[in-house]
């Protein structure tokens, strides 16, 4: 009798369980922050009801929610939740599409303009770390079209005696832009065109005026800062114009200045400085933190589908994935976990491997955590039951 060799580097034999075993034991907490905000019920709300034997959007929506915050990059990838189906259902995940029928239900509902979302060109505005409103573009559309209108929509998620504080880069530098965020209970910093009329301003603050500019630290860099007056053809109303300015390395033939330079528009109160007042717009850079964690950490640098207005459906579901990490960890989740990545969260919550069992009429989750974690989850629990009452 021969001994059968081992066609393995590790003693460890491979094979199917029949448990109730899943690998996503911690998206319990998502499933029921979602529900006690009455998420799924608002979702359906706003599609056409299926038919007799159809599925709800939410049905459709769910899975891909789910997915996107496991690290799932693709329609194809729904297909994993499936092997877990048995677990899954009890903790919300009740149906699940398979992913030509999600991806036909994409393209029909995008078609209807459900969302009003068309193109391939993502436009965010953040509050805080939330996206308050996103549009999906034409790719050859400017950034800066239809700003005004694109704006209007973004006030509309906000409570209406909300103080606003506009920060754009210059695709915003617009006379409409300027005059509707120069009323009262509004503010503006947009970085400045520096057109012909912006440099003409530059050129005539005197050397005197400008002084050395000093990090958020107070380390002083290698810029100096000043400040003038300017206006536009519209709205005729004046408004800070903040610069800063540094020598150029590398001047052309035929520059006349010495130096590059930087400005900013603002109508912020004169208490605040020029340097307070260019150190808080400068914050707005970690918007693009939070677009590469959209982009990048909810798989949304490719589109699943050949038609932009499935395309752009699909991203609002993105959008609402990430939204949803955000109030996670803002709302409920320990102070720790305020500034964690999606990435993080998959690591040390989402994906917890759990075991479901049942004794007399009672499910169990069994989850494999520490006690401090489990104990941490309990109460995050208790929090979406108080949010639902």
């Amino acid at each position: 009798m021969t001994n059968k060799v081992q066609q393995t580097l590790l003693p460890i034999k491979l094979e199917a369980s029949k448990e109730r075993l899943s690998s996503l034991a911690g998206l319990v907490v998502l499933e029921e922050m979602a529900q006690g905000q009455g998420l799924w019920e608002m979702i359906d709300r706003q599609f056409p009801a299926p038919g007799s034997r159809g599925y709800k959007a939410s049905e459709f929506i769910k899975p891909l929610v789910w997915m996107l915050s496991a690290g799932g990059r693709s329609l194809e990838h729904v297909r994993e939740l499936r092997a877990e189906q048995e677990v899954l259902s009890k903790l919300g995940l009740k149906r699940l599409p398979d992913a030509g029928t999600t991806g036909d239900w994409l393209r029909r509902q995008g078609a209807k303009g459900g969302l009003k979302i068309r193109g391939y060109q993502p436009m965010m505005a953040y509050v805080s770390e939330a996206c308050v409103h996103h549009e999906f573009r034409e790719g050859n559309e400017s950034p800066g079209s239809k700003a005004v209108k694109f704006l209007e929509g973004c006030e509309q998620t906000l409570p209406a005696d909300k103080k606003i504080y506009l920060r754009s880069d210059s695709a915003y530098y617009q006379g409409e832009v300027i005059a509707r965020y120069s009323k009262p209970g509004r503010s503006f910093s947009i970085t400045a065109d520096q057109d012909s009329a912006v440099k003409q301003a530059i050129d005539l603050i005197p050397e005197d005026g400008w002084q050395k500019y000093y990090d958020e630290d107070g380390i002083a860099t290698n810029r100096e800062i000043a400040e003038t007056v300017h206006c536009m053809n519209y709205p005729r109303q004046a408004f800070r114009l903040i610069v800063l300015r540094w020598a150029n390395p590398q001047p052309g033939l035929f520059e006349q200045s010495h130096y590059r330079h930087y400005a900013v528009a603002t109508n912020r109160p004169e208490e605040e400085s020029a340097s307070e007042v260019m150190r808080r717009h400068d914050q707005r850079g970690e918007s693009e933190n939070w677009h590469k964690e959209l982009k990048i950490g909810y798989g949304m640098e490719q589109m699943p589908c050949g038609e932009t207005c499935a395309n752009g459906l699909f991203f609002g579901i993105g959008v609402l994935a990430y939204n949803l990490g955000v109030l996670l960890k803002a709302d409920l989740l320990p102070e720790q976990y305020r500034k964690s990545k999606v990435a993080t969260l998959r690591w040390q919550i989402y994906r917890l491997a759990g075991k479901l069992v049942r004794h007399g009429r009672q499910w169990t989750l069994k989850e494999k955590s520490d006690a401090e974690k489990l104990a941490m989850l309990m109460s995050v629990r208790e929090k979406c039951y108080l949010m639902a009452t």
